[in-house]
């Protein structure tokens, strides 16, 4: 039997309509209690930096939050039960009047307190940062904004971000490294798992670099518009993974990404570049000297874009995602947990996507603004 798009989408927009109607989520009578609890719990948490959630929605907030934060140990599995945890520790690595070097495994899961050569050291369970204590770990906050007011010192620490990205930066040497040897093996014929990986090197070239830099100049971004591309590729499928680690969902990680593209842009931008920012041919001089700060600052807006898409995007997701897994611990029928079990695997799905999206997205950007660097403009019409 073949039903109609028409009849689908009606059945679909009909069902989901009628499950507000439906109470397959906890009893009313309960949500006002619940909400109490988890309203006194949010609030007590912001004067006790050690409290710990309770009922399941808040421990479903935390999770989330613990998920999409750097963390200084690399947890596999928790056994909540027993608390105990499954993974390994990583390198701690401190500059506070030399260097404090120790592992992770010293802070017992953010539970003690670290000391290294007479200094104390305490994970702070709101951001995650280490900062320096007395021997009890006493994190002091402003009343005002809430921050912790201790000496943070300056972190080198292999931190599961950095360690992620080692690995990427690992396997992309790996696999790229392989594909390039059996190029000058088979004479120009790729072979080996590398194969898998030469079509997206070509469509980076004939699609993106090629059109937006031109035949003339494209080859000298080839190298950064490749390592861009399958870097952020890269990472954003490790997040998608079992062990899913919130890479460019962090802010400094997009942020260096967008500073290089920004350097490369600058540093390589010939005169024509900076003569259409700051003294625009065929533009009447007054309008020259008001539209030039408007063009410096869009040298400086395109760089905080990169960063933002990419980190908005990637973050967005592993929320949204990580939300309706939690709801299948909320809901207490088997309408409601297969209802929130399909729509995350949905979800991944197109998450795969996303990754793949925002990879092209930030090269073809990148594309654009290092051909309009190098740019050779011509102004024989101005003279007509």
């Amino acid at each position: 039997m073949v039903i109609s798009n028409k009849a689908l989408r009606f059945i679909i927009a009909t069902f989901v309509v009628c499950l507000p109607f439906i109470s397959f989520a906890n009893p009313e009578t309960d949500t006002t209690s619940t909400q109490t609890v988890v309203t006194h719990e949010v609030t007590k948490t912001t004067h006790e930096s050690h409290a710990e959630p309770t009922d399941v929605k808040s421990k479903i907030q935390a999770f989330i939050k613990h998920h999409v934060l750097d963390s200084h140990e690399f947890t596999l599995a928790e056994d909540e039960v027993s608390g105990s945890h499954y993974g390994f520790d990583l390198p701690i690595i401190l500059w506070d009047n030399g260097i404090q070097f120790f592992s992770s495994s010293k802070f017992e899961h953010g539970e003690a307190v670290a000391e290294s050569n007479g200094n104390f050291y305490k994970i702070n369970h709101h951001d995650g940062k280490i900062y320096k204590t007395d021997a009890a770990g006493t994190i002091t906050e402003d009343e005002k904004t809430g921050f912790p007011t201790n000496v943070r010192p300056l972190d080198f620490s292999i931190t599961k971000t950095v360690l992620s990205i080692m690995v990427a930066a690992l396997l992309m040497f790996v696999l790229f490294s392989s594909l390039a040897k059996s190029y000058t093996k088979n004479n120009g014929i790729a072979s080996g798992f590398g194969r898998i990986f030469e079509p997206i090197v070509l469509y980076v070239r004939d699609e993106i670099a090629i059109p937006n830099i031109g035949e003339k100049h494209y080859k000298k971004y080839m190298s950064y518009l490749l390592t861009i591309f399958f870097f952020v590729l890269f990472l954003n499928i490790f997040g998608l993974m079992p062990l899913g680690i919130n890479v460019t969902g962090n802010l400094t990680v997009t942020f260096s990404l967008a500073i290089l593209t920004f350097l490369i842009t600058n540093f390589t931008a010939n005169k024509n570049y900076w003569g259409h920012i700051f003294w625009m041919p065929g533009v009447p001089k007054v309008m020259r000297i008001v539209l030039a700060p408007i063009e410096l600052l869009g040298v400086f807006i395109k760089p905080f874009s990169l960063m933002i898409r990419l980190y908005a995007n990637i973050f967005a997701g592993h929320i949204v995602l990580m939300s309706i897994i939690g709801l299948m611990f909320i809901f207490k029928s088997w309408l409601g947990s297969s209802l929130s079990f399909g729509l995350s695997f949905a979800l991944s799905i197109l998450e795969i996507l996303v990754a793949f999206l925002q990879a092209y997205i930030f090269t073809m950007l990148s594309a654009l603004y290092f051909g309009a660097a190098v740019e050779e403009h011509h102004h024989e019409e101005a003279h007509h």
